[in-house]
Parts: structure tokens; sequence; C-alpha cells
């Protein structure tokens, strides 16, 4: 099963795909994380280079590049993963770029959508958790982590429509996102998460194995 995560600035998405990583640890589940952009070599210079804040780069540009990170990621991890049968867990993927660069940066959503298909082979996750903040305060969250990146630097309107982004699409499917208060507190939200994530577990295997793997 494929699942990732989304959701705007601060929303605690690396958070809680650790604790979910435990969960899974702690029944057994083989599984993988990775993250976007990253996850491969290749795709850790990537990384360096979108999120740098000396870097100076069109929306496009921007857009190709997590773009390639991506589909190297893919290739080189993603789908070896579902292979072996392991539950992969993702942090960002596609929905990302479209709340990024598609909704905040105004990229023509036609032209995101044709290259995503090329770039991931049309892998779609199985379930996105949407964790949604408001931006005033995932922006205050994530300066107190670290120093603010080349993204987060970009100011609190395109974060906003960033925001929005997410969850119009979320809005249009209803059947593969779940949307969670990313300001709730950390162990009632995980608990969300691995309601989401154990119940689209047993439905997959109980199609595929007549119910016979379920998660406890």
């Amino acid at each position: 099963m494929f699942v990732s995560f989304e959701g705007p600035e601060g929303a605690g998405k690396s958070t809680q795909i650790r604790l979910l990583a435990a969960r899974l640890e702690r029944e057994g589940i083989v599984h993988l994380l990775t993250r976007e952009p990253g996850g491969t070599d290749i795709g850790g210079k990537l990384r360096e280079l979108v999120l740098d804040t000396r870097s100076h780069m069109s929306a496009m540009t921007e857009f190709l590049i997590y773009s390639a990170s991506r589909a190297q990621l893919v290739g080189e991890v993603m789908r070896p993963a579902l292979e072996r049968g392991e539950v992969l867990v993702c942090d960002r993927y596609v929905d990302s770029s479209y709340a990024y660069q598609g909704h905040g940066r105004g990229l023509d959503m036609a032209q995101l959508r044709a290259v995503s298909e090329a770039a991931t082979g049309g892998l779609t996750p199985d379930l996105t958790i949407l964790l949604d903040i408001d931006p005033g305060l995932g922006l205050g969250r994530a300066a107190r982590v670290g120093e603010p990146d080349r993204i987060e630097q970009a100011g609190l309107e395109f974060h906003a429509r960033v925001r929005e982004g997410f969850l119009s699409l979320a809005a249009v499917e209803p059947s593969r996102f779940v949307t969670l208060n990313g300001a709730e507190a950390q162990e009632p939200l995980s608990e969300a998460v691995w309601q989401a994530v154990s119940a689209r577990w047993n439905a997959s295997r109980s199609r595929d194995q007549a119910g016979n793997a379920h998660l406890v």
C-alpha cells in the first residue's frame, strides 16, 4: 500500500510519519519511509538546490526540479518497495506540486499533470493523509525548527494559496484523501492517522486475500 502525507509548512508531517512508522514496526508490518524532494542520491542534490535560499529560479524550473527528483525516486525506490509488498509512506508527492506550483505559483494545472504523469508513470497513492493547518501557525512552527528554506520564505499569501490548493484537491478526491487537523495534539492526531491507515490496509487486504490478513 502507498500512503502519502501532504500539508502546508509546519503541519507536523514528519512527526506523524515517524509515529506511524513506529506503529507499523510494532505491528510487524514491513514498510519503507521516503520523502520528496530527496530519497535518492540524485534527489538529495536536487533538494539542496530547490530549497537553497540563494537559488533564484522560475516557477517552472522549480516544478521541473521537483519532477526530476520524483521520477528518480519512483524508479529507484518507490516501485521496487511496492513490488516487494511493503507499505510505502512518502512525505509529499505530486499533490504538493499541484498545491505549491499550481495553486501557489499559478502554473497551468494541465501542464503540471501531464509532466507528473510522465515522471511517475501514473503511480498514485492509495491513501493521502492531508494535515491541514492555518499558514500563520504552520510557518511559526517551522521557524522554531530552523532557518526557513526558500519555499518557507515565499510569504503568507503564497502559503494561504497553497493551503487552499490542498483543500481543493482533497475535495475533488474524497475517496483518496483523509483530511485531519494538523493543529491537534500529537497523540490524538497520531491515533487518527493510524485509524485511517489501518482501515485502508484492511480494506485492501480483504479484497486481495479474502480477509485473511488484518492489522490489529
